[in-house]
């Protein structure tokens, strides 16, 4: 589509540059030059038919891509999800091994980074789950 509009605009800017055309041949095969002013309306006249073509394609394009759409967008938060998910898997057992000193033990600082990190990711992949069924069901 794109290809063939490029084509159409330089083959009209071609003809614009010439001022008159040659000479056009009529129906008792006289020549007689075409003068700007035709050559412009004709040109406004093609490119507003390209324009109603393309903008035909776009929408009919757009209307099959669509469900495509929607589909992809519900897998793209289900991936991300899992993913988010990921750091609860890899944190939660270092959280369960430093629970006891989750007040003032040693390793207190550790057990409130990880509980933290859990926490962030276990929303954030719940979140995106939920946002997902929510899309499905509409």
């Amino acid at each position: 589509m794109g290809t063939g509009v490029r084509l159409a605009g330089r083959a009209v800017s071609k003809g614009l540059e010439g001022g008159l055309e040659g000479p056009a041949q009529t129906a008792n095969g006289q020549s007689t030059p075409v003068p700007v002013e035709a050559r412009e309306s004709a040109a406004k006249s093609v490119g507003q038919a390209t324009g109603r073509a393309s903008r035909g394609v776009v929408k009919g394009v757009g209307g099959f891509l669509r469900p495509f759409g929607r589909v992809g967008g519900i897998v793209w938060l289900e991936v991300t999800g899992v993913f988010f998910l990921l750091p609860v898997i890899v944190f939660m057992p270092m959280v369960w091994h430093t629970r006891m000193s989750w007040a003032h033990g040693p390793d207190h600082r550790t057990f409130l980074s990880a509980a933290i990190v859990v926490v962030v990711f276990l929303y954030l992949g719940i979140s995106s789950f939920w946002r997902a069924r929510k899309r499905s069901r509409t």
